[in-house]
């Protein structure tokens, strides 16, 4: 098809194309030219830009930003804000938290960093708000109602336990402990310290030259497993009211050796002058230690006149009859009011020493004998005692081999006795006229609302009976508090 060239004639289709490609080849012959040093007519290539989307970020297209309370139309930071910032980081080095107004320290405390050291936060900041922020990023189970419903006593006292727990003697820094007790002293309460570590073991040549070849195996060993000296530490913590200790290790898995969980005399020793000392204890704890009666009758002669220790248990370990008695002497020597002793080896001479000091006794309102091996004598002797003791509100007996004498026995204890609202004679023979001796005992009783007879042999029919009977005194006891509760409501006007 013929095509009208620029002076207006026609030419035929074949020409425009020879013209056409004769242009292209000129242009790919200058495109492909080296340019030349100096020369301003070749342009250089356009330079892609990014351009930035204000659309991407959600927030710059908003207006308002509701959710945030500290979000600000003003492009510019108040001075404030700038100064609180200053503050909040460099807080470590200048912590002037009290010179804030009330908002101002508030805002502080929200944002301050709970790494900050102790040294620094300890006894300036009391705000329950920012050691509840160390709490919970810190564990993952966080109960503050068992630690008086403060976060900051909460803290510190997880914080030692947490120290003294993983402490190796002659490998940790004795410091590490030193350093904490003047910043903590004042906000401990409670230790539960659940292991404790033993020192890590000498090189063999190391030993050679240290011991002698006379001492005897035992003596090494002895040696060289005194653990940490909590008795120093107690001493230096004037608020103390609860000790909860066992000597052992957790989770030592291969490595398990019986030997990793003795209390050693040494251990003894630095505890007992400890206790001593720690006038404001309530409750002492020690279980599972493998406490014998050597150790635990240089515990008692430190505890003997204690003013305010009102709880005691050795539970799990090896007392028997001669600690047995130690303790009787300080139930009369104290003012203990919880005294647990189960799974010991108390046999019918320490139960009896036991039950000696309690017909004299006015304070103890609970007293746990369990898994022990009291049998019918020692049994027979605390029934004794309970006819005379009006003090007592609860006693367990469970697992010491009693059969039908005592229960005779006991029979006239829950005629007689009003003070007792607990017994537990689970897991022993008590036989079937044993259970008929206590339902007759029962029959006259308007007080005891707890009376464990699992495992007795008592016979189901006695069983029942006397659970009868207990929902009875159980309905009356409620009634009872309900009405006191009641009462003084009536009496205003």
């Amino acid at each position: 098809m013929p095509t009208v060239n620029s002076t207006g004639d026609c030419q035929p289709e074949a020409d425009c194309a020879s013209t056409s490609s004769k242009g292209i080849a000129s242009f790919s012959h200058v495109k492909m030219q080296e340019p030349v040093l100096g020369d301003t007519s070749v342009m250089p290539p356009p330079v892609r830009t990014s351009v930035v989307n204000p659309a991407a970020n959600i927030r710059h297209m908003r207006r308002i930003i509701a959710e945030d309370p500290e979000w600000s139309l003003a492009i510019v930071p108040h001075l404030t804000e700038l100064c609180l910032q200053y503050i909040i980081i460099n807080f470590e080095k200048k912590p002037i938290l009290n010179h804030l107004l009330p908002e101002h320290k508030k805002r502080v405390l929200d944002r301050i960093s709970t790494g900050l050291p102790l040294s620094v936060t300890a006894n300036l900041i009391s705000d329950e708000g920012y050691w509840k922020r160390c709490c919970t990023e810190r564990w993952t189970v966080c109960d503050v109602s068992c630690y008086g419903g403060s976060w900051k006593q909460m803290f510190f006292e997880r914080h030692l336990e947490n120290i003294l727990k993983y402490f190796v003697p002659n490998v940790t820094d004795p410091d590490r402990i030193l350093d904490v007790i003047p910043l903590c002293k004042d906000y401990v309460r409670k230790l539960e310290i659940d292991q404790f570590l033993p020192p890590v073991k000498l090189d063999e040549k190391k030993e050679e030259e240290d011991l002698s070849d006379s001492g005897s195996d035992v003596e090494i060993d002895e040696l060289s497993m005194h653990h940490y000296d909590i008795g120093g530490l107690i001493v230096a913590l004037p608020h103390l009211e609860e000790l909860n200790l066992s000597y052992g290790v957790k989770d030592c898995g291969m490595n398990f050796e019986w030997k990793l969980f003795n209390f050693t005399s040494k251990d003894c020793s630095n505890l007992a002058k400890g206790l001593k000392k720690c006038q404001s204890l309530k409750v002492f704890k020690l279980t599972r230690s493998k406490v014998d009666d050597d150790k635990a009758r240089l515990l008692i002669r430190n505890l003997l006149d204690h003013p305010c220790l009102v709880e005691l248990d050795f539970s799990h370990n090896l007392i028997g009859d001669r600690g047995a008695r130690a303790i009787g002497k300080l139930m009369n020597h104290s003012r203990l009011e919880i005294l647990t002793l189960c799974n010991n080896q108390i046999r019918p001479p320490g139960a009896q020493a036991i039950a000696h000091a309690l017909a004299k006794n006015a304070t103890l309102i609970s007293l746990n004998l369990r898994l022990n091996c009291i049998e019918d004598e020692g049994g027979q002797a605390i029934g004794h005692a309970l006819l005379s003791n009006s003090s007592l509100r609860s006693i367990n007996l469970a697992g010491n081999e009693l059969s039908e004498p005592t229960a005779t026995l006991f029979s006239l204890v829950l005629a007689q006795n009003t003070a007792l609202t607990s017994i537990n004679l689970s897991c022993n023979h008590i036989g079937l006229d044993g259970g008929k001796q206590l339902l007759e005992g029962m029959s006259d009783n308007k007080t005891m609302s707890e009376f464990d007879l699992r495992l007795a042999e008592v016979g189901q029919e006695s069983e029942y009976l006397i659970n009868q009977t207990l929902r009875a005194n159980q309905e009356i006891a409620r009634l009872k508090t309900l009405q006191q509760s009641n009462s003084p409501q009536e009496k205003l006007p």
